[in-house]
């Protein structure tokens, strides 16, 4: 008892310690570089995306801690996820300084209707994410194959065969419009085109190390958008 206590004590030390470090410096640099605190987008953004995960995070405490744990380690394996993962970083990276940067000088105008529209297509792809991760406990943070690890075809895998990337796309690109950027959408190119790279090695491994997968591939033909791609 006393040495789960501990495990679980860790486990809130790491999951806060990570979450409040992210936020915070995301904070920092959007209004480092906007030039001023009453940047309201990014306000709006913080907390949107702060009350998600913090939300997330103590359901997956209360009713998965195993997963919480696979969602806290980052460390890739692979050499071809480590060079997705330096992408997404300066795709991320050139995102929300670019969207920083047009608040200062004001390269975008754009209606705080379509702020609000963004801001809900964003949540509702955090949701698909939620979902995800409750149909498929297996969905750890870096590619590869777990201990007792099954093919997940039910749910919303029964459609598309990776719904964690659908929804990080509609989050992710919701995000530059939220912030008030047209501009800030050019980075986020580069995180379809590592998010398309990394699709194509994770599917490489899985057929190599996970029984019935390539069978999976054959019944569910679509990997990101149904009848599309």
């Amino acid at each position: 008892m006393e040495n789960s206590n501990l495990d679980n004590k860790k486990l809130i030390q790491s999951a806060l310690t990570k979450f409040s470090l992210g936020i915070c410096i995301l904070g920092l640099f959007l209004f480092l570089c906007a030039g001023d605190i009453h940047y309201w987008n990014a306000w709006l953004y913080l907390i949107a995306f702060s009350v998600s995960i913090f939300s997330f995070g103590v359901y997956l405490f209360t009713n998965d801690k195993e997963l919480l744990r696979k969602r806290l380690n980052a460390k890739e394996k692979e050499k071809a996820q480590k060079a997705y993962t330096y992408l997404a970083s300066l795709s991320f990276l050139g995102t929300f300084g670019v969207s920083g940067l047009d608040y200062r000088f004001g390269w975008s105008n754009i209606p705080s209707v379509a702020v609000v529209v963004a801001l809900i297509i964003m949540l509702s792809g955090y949701m698909l994410f939620v979902v995800t991760l409750i149909q498929n406990s297996f969905a750890s943070r870096t590619v590869e194959i777990q201990d007792k690890q099954r093919v997940i075809d039910s749910g919303v895998y029964s459609a598309i065969r990776h719904p964690m990337y659908t929804a990080a796309l509609t989050m992710f690109f919701a995000s530059p419009i939220v912030l008030g950027s047209y501009y800030a959408l050019i980075p986020m190119v580069f995180f379809l085109v590592g998010i398309i790279f990394r699709i194509r090695n994770e599917e490489k491994v899985l057929c190599e190390g996970l029984e019935g997968y390539s069978d999976y591939m054959q019944r569910v033909k679509y990997r990101l958008i149904p009848f599309i791609w």
